[in-house]
């Protein structure tokens, strides 16, 4: 299950309460999640054998190490934590995401080539508008990102993930896949232009982390590129982005491109960097949409912010929990798992709203096991016995 590393005290800033390590374990305990472990930037140099240099400049701060579920990628950031606990402890409501545009604005548009589909058909974009970034949410955004490649992307084999300064680029973009010999640019860090074939050598031969993304496209006889209509690279996913285009802190506007060979994946990840994110927004949890135009010519907005309906009858989930719960009851207890949920009208059934953060509850199981926590596994133990 993956780690998530996050500053203690601003979590619990987050939190708006200070916890003890032991009374935050237990929060962690009671919603199925784990405090892993206690530490610092500092002490895990040290226990790395990082170098003298290493360690003396890095932080003391206290870190919380935290075991989140495999599937729960709305909790891979401090500020989804943030938002789950809150939730979960009835400190604030279900969060509602929304789609909006500046005044006066038409969406802006995402043209895709149709050479695409020999590589990387599909694609998804988003704008995040008057966004508020600092140090610490900075890095969290990128860590985000990070923690997404290493899971839902499978190493960005599936999906791969372009943030972008919106002001340093003209819309409209195009995503095209082109031979590697046509496409030149000055990637991420680096102060000269490659050729995307020399840039894929280079990493190859001097580059331990960007190397093992290589081999995804090496041998294609065409990759993917995204452009802005100057014919700026954004990126050659799923490798490196841009120079051009790097956020900072900065950074106002927040262009964010999605690729991928899995389109519902394609889907879920820029749900996820768009929801954790927006909070920041001038306009809290609103996101601007971005019209992608299929190489069919068809339209649609995205993100797809949607939630999924499920039916779950109140037999099965008693069955399973051993739980002599009333329907609107059991949808009071979904309503801390960030599932929007009524009784039906005979009081048979819990219809539930599933948010686009929640893309682990797929089927009739996970809405009980979800109705198992909120109700307390501890609890479920004592009514069984």
């Amino acid at each position: 299950m993956p780690i998530v590393s996050v500053g203690r005290d601003k979590l619990f800033e987050a939190l708006g309460e200070q916890f003890t390590d032991e009374s935050f374990d237990e929060l962690c305990f009671e919603y199925g999640i784990e405090l892993d472990d206690v530490t610092s930037e500092q002490e895990m140099l040290q226990k790395g054998q990082g170098h003298a240099g290493e360690t003396s400049c890095s932080s003391e701060e206290v870190l919380y190490k935290i075991d989140i579920p495999a599937n729960r990628y709305d909790m891979l950031c401090l500020e989804g934590i943030a938002r789950a606990l809150n939730i979960f402890r009835g400190h604030i409501h279900n969060v509602q995401y929304t789609l909006g545009l500046p005044p006066g604005q038409k969406p802006l548009r995402m043209v895709v080539k149709p050479e695409t589909a020999l590589v990387r058909p599909f694609v998804a974009c988003a704008v995040l508008r008057g966004i508020t970034l600092d140090p610490v949410r900075y890095t969290s955004f990128l860590d985000l990102q990070d923690k997404l490649h290493q899971n839902l992307c499978r190493q960005r084999s599936l999906v791969a993930i372009g943030t972008h300064d919106l002001s340093t680029l003209q819309a409209p973009f195009t995503y095209e896949a082109r031979p590697p010999a046509d496409i030149t640019f000055v990637p991420l860090k680096q102060q000269q232009e490659f050729s995307a074939a020399a840039l894929l050598q280079h990493y190859l031969d001097h580059d331990q982390k960007l190397k093992k993304f290589v081999p995804i496209i090496k041998d294609s006889v065409v990759y993917p590129v995204l452009y802005d209509s100057r014919r700026t690279v954004l990126s050659l996913p799923p490798v490196i982005n841009g120079a051009h285009s790097a956020i900072s802190v900065d950074t106002k506007d927040v262009f964010i491109e999605v690729t991928g060979t899995d389109e519902v994946k394609t889907h879920t990840v820029l749900n996820m960097v768009c929801t954790m994110f927006s909070e920041y927004c001038k306009m809290p949890y609103q996101i601007e949409p971005v019209e992608v135009v299929d190489a069919f010519g068809h339209s649609q907005q995205t993100p797809r912010l949607q939630s999924r309906e499920l039916d779950v009858e109140v037999s099965y989930i008693s069955g399973c929990t051993g739980l002599d719960l009333k329907a609107g009851k059991m949808a009071e207890l979904l309503s801390r798992m960030a599932l929007s949920a009524k009784a039906s009208s005979d009081g048979s059934s819990v219809h539930v709203q599933v948010p686009p953060t929640r893309s682990d509850v797929l089927h009739p199981c996970d809405v009980m096991e979800d109705v198992a926590i909120a109700f307390g596994f501890n609890n479920l133990n004592e009514k069984r016995r």
